[in-house]
């Protein structure tokens, strides 16, 4: 997998004149070579996206469906060799890897079918007044304009499906900006995109280094932001452009909370398992993995050696080894990042029952108890496979500690009762509770996002395509209604 790789502008191959090495983060070896576009060949790609704009708003439906699913066809059939290659950029396990191209296959055929029946009109009638006789409202949806859509590293393939899918469902043409430590991803979704009838120009998928990106942010032809990544960077670029349309998907330190009435042995089995996994799956590279343990008193006891169990369980290793669980960090300063504040928290009185330690860009599944207020471990997205688990005293003061956080993106419950689920969907201050199982479940086609610093808008294949439209209206006179 050493070969040097193209961009993609305006639908097109091309290379500029510098290049960077994309590498393994568990073993240093070169992935591959990356051209780097010049500032000319960036202006090129925003000013063919920007002259396309109206021909691809006015593409049929049937065109931009064939196209989204030609590509779902394309990974589908290419699924073993792009998961090995995320596992190769991102040191992500490549289990995780092959579920990463399932999903963005799932992305794609999703907006293929949102495709067909988008912007269909609602019509309403307006003689509920004497001023609306005869006459009717059609409504319809339109794009906003070019979108610019900025990627993580953690989800290389399916979050930049989850910004390209949308955009050609609706009709609008995007600029893809792949992160600089994971991009070959996102060229793979160029090289199927390029396979299609899609109009020239109308999409780009450009990989500028990240000191280059306020320029493209700042660009008026670029009226539509979409971002996945941290709270500081993303809050920037709202406030840098606060004309804009941005769509900001950002952190969270979410929560698992374990109430009274999930106290078999097969429920504290069930939920030991889920938090285990889910907060060292991807490293704990993911926004909505588990962080924080919630307990209730009256189950914490018997829960807490389960999750200790359940997590020294989970295998660390080779990511291009199918049995391992847990890969590296996207980089060593990521891990030794993560090691500080381990490090932090247990100095300030914190109790470490297992992990704790650091093998280069590999950092052991961690487990603390006590941990203090105000470390960084308690208050910030750690973003590496480290969870805390708290003991509190009925559903009130687990509810209120959910809340206590700064972010407000996804939250786990377990329980059995329905009428506590429903409590819990509208007390807590996140974007989507999940009942019966962690923070970190998510169907492509549901809305997801947060509240909070957690970021504004949603994804969710219909709901960013709601994100990256308007409503217009047309009335219509001297009707016969």
């Amino acid at each position: 997998m050493t070969s040097t790789h193209a961009f993609w502008l305006a639908g097109r191959e091309a290379t500029g004149e510098e290049s960077f090495d994309v590498t393994n983060p568990w073993d240093g070896r070169l992935v591959g070579t990356v051209g780097v576009p010049t500032e000319a060949q960036v202006e090129e790609a925003v000013a063919a996206a920007h002259a396309v704009r109206d021909e691809f708003a006015a593409t049929p439906a049937h065109v931009r469906a064939a196209a989204l699913d030609h590509v779902a066809r394309r990974l589908t059939e290419r699924t073993e060799e792009i998961a090995q290659l995320i596992s190769a950029e991102n040191g992500k396990p490549v289990k995780w890897a092959r579920g990463e191209v399932g999903r963005a296959v799932s992305v794609f055929r999703f907006a293929s079918e949102e495709a067909r029946r988008f912007n269909g009109g609602d019509a309403q009638r307006l003689d509920t007044d004497p001023g609306g006789t005869g006459r009717l409202g059609l409504t319809r949806r339109f794009p906003r304009g070019t979108v610019l859509g900025i990627a993580p590293f953690n989800f290389p393939l399916n979050l930049s499906a989850h910004k390209v899918a949308p955009a050609i469902a609706v009709g609008a043409p995007i600029i893809l900006k792949p992160a600089p430590a994971t991009p070959i991803s996102s060229l793979i979704l160029g090289e199927l995109l390029a396979e299609t009838d899609l109009p020239a120009g109308s999409w780009s998928v450009l990989t500028v280094p990240n000191d280059r990106m306020p320029a493209l942010v700042q660009d008026e032809r670029l009226p539509v932001i979409s971002f996945t990544g941290s709270a500081p960077v993303g809050y920037s670029i709202m406030d840098s452009v606060p004309r804009k349309h941005c769509t900001l998907e950002l952190g969270g330190n979410g929560a698992a909370v374990v109430l009274g009435d999930y106290a078999s042995e097969a429920d504290l089995d069930w939920a030991a398992t889920r938090i285990a996994t889910f907060s060292n799956y991807q490293g704990g590279q993911s926004c909505i993995s588990v962080q924080r343990v919630i307990a209730d008193a009256a189950v914490y006891d018997r829960l807490l050696p389960k999750i200790v169990a359940a997590v020294e369980a989970q295998v660390t290793g080779d990511p291009s080894d199918a049995a391992t669980d847990v890969g590296p960090l996207v980089n060593e300063d990521a891990a030794k990042r993560v090691e500080s504040w381990v490090d932090e928290a247990v100095q300030a009185g914190g109790t470490l029952l297992t992990g704790g330690k650091r093998d280069g860009a590999t950092y052991a599944p961690t487990v603390l108890t006590d941990l203090p207020d105000g470390v960084s471990l308690s208050c910030e997205e750690v973003f590496g496979p480290v969870l805390s688990v708290q003991k509190v005293d009925g559903e009130a003061e687990a509810f209120a500690s959910v809340n206590s956080s700064k972010y407000g993106l996804q939250a786990g419950v377990f329980t059995h009762d329905l009428q506590t689920a429903f409590r819990a969907h509208r007390a807590l201050e996140v974007g989507g509770v999940i009942i019966g199982d962690v923070p970190s479940y998510r169907a492509d086609q549901m809305p997801y996002g947060g509240t909070k610093q957690s970021g504004v808008g949603r994804e969710g294949v219909r709901y960013a395509m709601d994100d990256y439209t308007y409503e217009r209206v047309l009335v219509l006179t001297g009707l016969a209604l």
